[in-house]
């Protein structure tokens, strides 16, 4: 069987086969369906990289908001050790189903051994359910560092166990998603050094802003007010419109926002000019990672630089609540500065941070001819229906 010793080299098609096999013979992993927040996301969070999509709050949201219904799966080995566990989301399309574990399934390791079972039985429950697709985006680091990067300041680091399991996924029918839903690369801030090794850490022009916010006046507060979040969202909007990216309706923002504060999974921090709301983040908080998820400023004092004071607010509070990752939420797919994320980027790099690529998400296909059926004929069927349905406007409408 494949050396689990030696990850350097990927494992052949026999090799992953036997895998398979050695897997399905021993039936390493026993799957337990679970309906209980409080067991869910408490032993959820106890195992590593424990993803904040993966909470109750998360899969419960999307069922309110956008259609789609959770189900939680928890995998014990033979020991009855808890080794993965995915928060699987099913939406209808008409008569079809597809399947998304979004950011998971979760792992409490990278072996091959650990993760196998797992995929396999994700792949004979899409079977069993006659599902157009599933989807799965665990974040497993592929390497570390710029794409073909030597210099000391981002050097290109592959990272062995994930070519490891990206080679296992070609080879076991997994495509990598033409349609990447979260963020594939990310940079990672660690917070277990001290406020001085952080500040230090940053480079020289993101610590001079951040005195600067200090000296103009901009205070930072938290709230969870609705009247505050009503004025983020004000905020939101505008910043969506200047920097080209589509925002929401309020009330999805609002249930998001108000859920996940009301589960302590959440903080909401508004930066301050003469009691003017000037910008506004709002981070995540799950197991000992913090994501900044959503970030807004207004185009008012722009030069007393508030959101450099919100960030350094924001990766100290997660400090205090234990974290020791703070997650920037996005990176570059291609690192040039005609990527459409290059400025954010570049302002989130000032921070410091190792910029992290992970394996993305993967598709696997159980029946190709459904899959042909969502991609291309129900879409034709659809547009030919409404055709012959909507009037003719050669005529006079009554």
């Amino acid at each position: 069987m494949w050396d689990r010793a030696n990850h350097d080299v990927p494992p052949t098609d026999f090799e992953a086969n036997l895998l398979v096999w050695w897997c399905n013979l021993f039936n390493m992993i026993t799957p337990t369906w679970i309906t209980n927040a409080q067991e869910w996301n408490t032993r959820l969070q106890t195992l590593p990289k424990a993803h904040v999509l993966q909470s109750w709050e998360w899969g419960e949201f999307k069922r309110r908001t956008t259609g789609w219904t959770p189900e939680r799966i928890f995998y014990h080995n033979e020991a009855g050790e808890l080794v993965a566990g995915a928060s699987l989301l099913t939406r209808r399309i008409g008569p079809l189903q597809v399947l998304y574990v979004p950011k998971g399934p979760i792992f409490r390791d990278f072996e091959l051994t650990t993760i196998v079972p797992v995929l396999e039985h994700l792949q004979a429950l899409a079977r069993k359910r006659l599902v157009v697709w599933l989807k799965i985006d665990p974040d497993v680091v592929a390497a570390t560092g710029l794409p073909d990067n030597t210099t000391p300041e981002h050097p290109d680091a592959p990272n062995a166990q994930g070519q490891a399991i990206q080679n296992y996924l070609q080879k076991k029918r997994w495509r990598f998603s033409p349609s990447q839903v979260q963020f594939r690369n990310t940079m990672l801030l660690d917070l277990t050094r001290t406020e001085d090794e952080l500040l230090a850490g940053m480079n020289q022009s993101t610590r001079r802003k951040i005195r600067l916010a200090e000296k103009g006046g901009v205070t930072v507060r938290t709230t969870s007010d609705e009247a505050d979040l009503g004025s983020l969202y004000e905020i939101y909007t505008l910043t969506g419109q200047r920097q080209g990216f589509t925002t929401r309706p309020y009330d999805y923002y609002l249930d998001l926002w108000k859920t996940m504060l009301a589960s302590g999974f959440a903080q909401v921090f508004i930066a301050e000019a003469e009691r003017k709301a000037l910008a506004g983040v709002i981070v995540f908080r799950f197991s000992q990672t913090a994501w900044y998820f959503y970030g807004m400023s207004s185009n008012e004092s722009r030069d007393l630089q508030p959101t450099y004071a919100l960030q350094w607010a924001a990766i100290r509070w997660a400090k205090t609540q234990g974290c020791t990752v703070y997650d920037w939420w996005g990176a570059p797919n291609e690192f040039i500065e005609a990527d459409p994320m290059w400025g954010v980027y570049r302002f989130k790099e000032g921070f410091g941070g190792t910029i992290t690529r992970h394996i993305g998400a993967w598709d696997t296909i159980p029946y190709p001819p459904l899959y042909w059926a969502y991609e291309q004929a129900i879409p034709r069927i659809i547009g030919f229906l409404r055709r012959r349905s909507a009037p003719n406007r050669s005529q006079p409408m009554e």
